[in-house]
């Protein structure tokens, strides 16, 4: 595909300032691998250094820190997006109390279609490998592409791999990488014609060549400013083309998307820093110790117990074994025998107390304790009391939350919604909320745990007038029982439809009402009817002079 050679130039700048912005980056994270999790990201290594991570963990001597990484992000994949059950829910949030009934069972369908095209599609796998990025480096990144065979596919980035930028407010709208491929995968991916000259000679020559890898680069930012053949109507362009072609006029393909295709959640930020940190930064000191001390631990063990030792000079040329069993042949009148050189001895209890002490704030630091915390109490509690444990820790994960719906999840859902509907994977909206705005709201176990620390003054206020009330009974006056109810059922994420609607709750009170004035005045019939016979027995009975008994009992 040929573009401006001006426009080939700007790509290159752009990704220039890119490795520019993101290279002290690139050392936190490699030193974050090296001693978390090293086999899975060889892009933070140098070539040299590449054959020992993946081989073994060099640095690893205790794996306390990478284990309670990915407890950590075990615990957020089954506490946020759990594959088992539903963790979100829509709404039209201007309409929650007056949704008519096929509104209502329009957005549970549309739920159920979601949570199935996830489930069908590699979402949930790509999720788990993204948890442990952003416990491990704060900062994670998966592409979110149609598919027309499972409507999504998701695509997760190394770290190392990818360049981050953002927008005026902070949130991520551009993205870069640079990737290899063969040439045979190049060229079935994007045709023979839009190749480079020497990857079409290479393709020609078939053989080994077929196998040599090209550097590719990837770029995803707003479709403003220049022309790459990508219509204007769509918010975003990507664009693909090789690193190390020397023709400044070709590019292997361009895309356009209305909203960014990928999700990039960052555990926290500072300032207008394009990348994230998180525990895995924080807890690197302590990480760090635990290995050194390991280590000192370990060679002050091998000092005890294999010291070394001073031999007579007369075993120089003999065959020695000082193992158990070993047989050494001397001279019968000599006196020899080995000595240590020094002995030592080292606190090893105290060393291993440290040691544990130091495991145990690294598991803190990764909210272990949240997440192991009704295996690790030492006695049995009540429901009340685990609960009340619970929203303190989840205190600490309430900003982290906040982030990671506005950006991982709300994205995410977006483009799923966006890509059902224009694969007609959805029913028609009802006349009612066609054109409304629909609202995502969570409904995980940590997102209804997060809510529940908010809704906690409302129990409060309501069981402080319930109790009050019975000695100031016009103390019950005072709050809208009814709307704080409705509050309270929609913040713990109860469906809307098991809620009834503010004038079928009319309805009902006017039907009982009606039937109470009707069942009072089915009481009162009997008297009426007596009263009615005694005053048609008065008007019978003669009491002389013309008059009747109800005459004279009336006056008249």
């Amino acid at each position: 595909m040929k573009i401006s050679p001006e426009y080939r130039s700007k790509l290159s700048a752009v990704m220039a300032a890119l490795k520019k912005e993101r290279l002290p980056w690139w050392h936190v994270w490699r030193e974050l691998a090296q001693y978390y999790i090293p086999k899975r990201y060889i892009w933070l290594t140098t070539p040299n250094e590449r054959k020992n991570y993946v081989s073994k963990n060099v640095d690893i001597l205790d794996s306390t820190g990478t284990n309670a990484g990915r407890i950590l992000a075990a615990g957020m994949m089954n506490g946020i997006t759990s594959p088992s059950r539903p963790w979100f829910k829509l709404r039209i949030p201007s309409f929650e109390d007056d949704l008519d009934q096929d509104a209502r069972a329009w957005l549970d369908e549309c739920e159920r279609r979601m949570l199935r095209v996830l489930a069908e599609s590699n979402f949930y796998n790509a999720l788990a490998v993204m948890y442990l990025d952003l416990v491990f480096f704060g900062t994670a990144a998966v592409l979110i592409y149609e598919d027309h065979l499972s409507v999504i596919r998701c695509y997760n980035l190394a770290l190392g791999e990818f360049y981050l930028s953002q927008d005026d407010r902070l949130a991520v709208n551009r993205v870069a990488r640079e990737f290899p491929q063969t040439v045979e995968q190049l060229v079935s991916r994007w045709g023979v014609e839009n190749v480079s000259e020497a990857v079409q000679v290479k393709y020609k020559a078939g053989g080994a060549n077929l196998l040599e890898q090209v550097m590719i680069c990837h770029i995803i930012e707003p479709n403003t400013g220049y022309n790459y053949g990508v219509p204007k109507h769509f918010a975003f362009r990507e664009i693909y083309y090789e690193t190390s072609s020397v023709e400044s006029d070709t590019v292997l393909g361009a895309n356009g998307f209305h909203s960014v295709p990928g999700i990039f959640p960052r555990w926290e930020i500072t300032g207008n820093d394009s990348y994230g940190t998180g525990p895995g930064l924080d807890n690197l000191g302590d990480t760090i110790q635990l290995q050194v001390e390991t280590r000192r631990k370990a060679q002050s063990l091998d000092y005890m117990i294999r010291p070394p030792t001073i031999l007579d000079q007369i075993l120089q040329n003999q065959q020695t074994s000082l193992l158990p069993g070993g047989k050494i042949y001397v001279p019968s009148a000599a006196q020899i025998g080995a000595k240590p050189v020094y002995q030592i001895a080292p606190p090893i209890a105290e060393i291993s107390q440290d040691l544990r002490d130091i495991q145990i704030r690294i598991q803190n630091g990764f909210h272990n304790d949240l997440f192991q915390m009704i295996s690790q109490l030492d006695t049995v509690r009540s429901a009340t009391e685990i609960d009340a444990r619970r929203e303190e820790k989840l205190v600490r994960l309430g900003p982290v939350l906040e982030r990671f719906h506005n950006e991982a999840l709300n994205p995410a859902l977006n483009r799923t919604f966006e890509a059902m509907q224009r694969q007609n994977l959805l029913p028609p909206a009802p006349d009612s909320i066609k054109n409304q705005e629909i609202e995502i709201q969570y409904v995980s176990i940590l997102a209804a745990a997060q809510t529940a620390v908010g809704v906690a003054p409302t129990e409060r206020l309501l069981q402080l007038v319930g109790n009050m009330s019975a000695v100031w009974q016009d103390l019950a006056d005072l709050p809208d029982v009814e709307e704080l109810v409705r509050d309270y059922a929609r913040d713990i994420g109860v469906k809307a439809k098991g809620l009834r609607s503010k004038d079928a709750v009319d309805k009902i009170r006017q039907d009982r009402a009606q039937q109470a004035d009707m069942q009072q005045a089915a009481a009162a019939a009997p008297a009426v009817q007596q009263a009615a016979q005694a005053g048609k027995l008065l008007s019978e009975t003669q009491v002389g002079g013309g008059a009747n008994a109800l005459q004279q009992l009336l006056g008249g």
